[in-house]
């Protein structure tokens, strides 16, 4: 199976800190109890992005990937960074519009899959205006 490649940015985050490396003010010489149990708190950039200028966020409009889990309003993370494989979700530019669908290569080319039964796939062929824009990384819904 192909392995995910992509390229890193040369901001990695904060995560090489953790809580023995932060000072703290101890007036007695010895850390609280709970020093031991201290967390930083979650930064969503460090757990969300692998490659922050690769990023990008989208905003679902259509309800054509409900089965995978995505629906209209949700917040994608795309990463421009990562190659796009079979099996992975992606937002594609075909004819000019932008989809986001699962990716299917086979022998005989590309196939755009839904993961709706009311939208047919779309089979790429072989000298369509078709492009990868991104791979899908996350996708962030909102319980209303």
């Amino acid at each position: 199976m192909d392995e995910e490649q992509g390229y890193r940015a040369n901001y990695q985050g904060t995560k090489q800190y953790d809580q023995w490396k932060i000072p703290t003010a101890n007036a007695t010489g010895f850390g609280a109890a709970a020093d031991d149990f201290m967390e930083r708190g979650i930064d969503l950039n460090e757990e969300l992005i692998r490659n922050k200028p690769a990023t990008f966020f989208f905003r679902m409009n259509s309800d054509a990937m409900i089965d995978a889990g995505i629906y209209s309003g949700d917040i994608l993370v795309v990463d421009r960074s990562i190659r796009a494989v079979s099996g992975k979700i992606i937002v594609a530019i075909e004819n000019g519009e932008l989809l986001v669908r699962r990716l299917q290569i086979n022998i005989k080319g590309a196939t755009l899959l839904s993961e709706n039964k009311k939208y047919g796939n779309i089979q790429i062929a072989e000298f369509s205006n078709y492009i990868v824009w991104g791979v899908v990384t996350y996708s962030i819904h909102q319980f209303s």
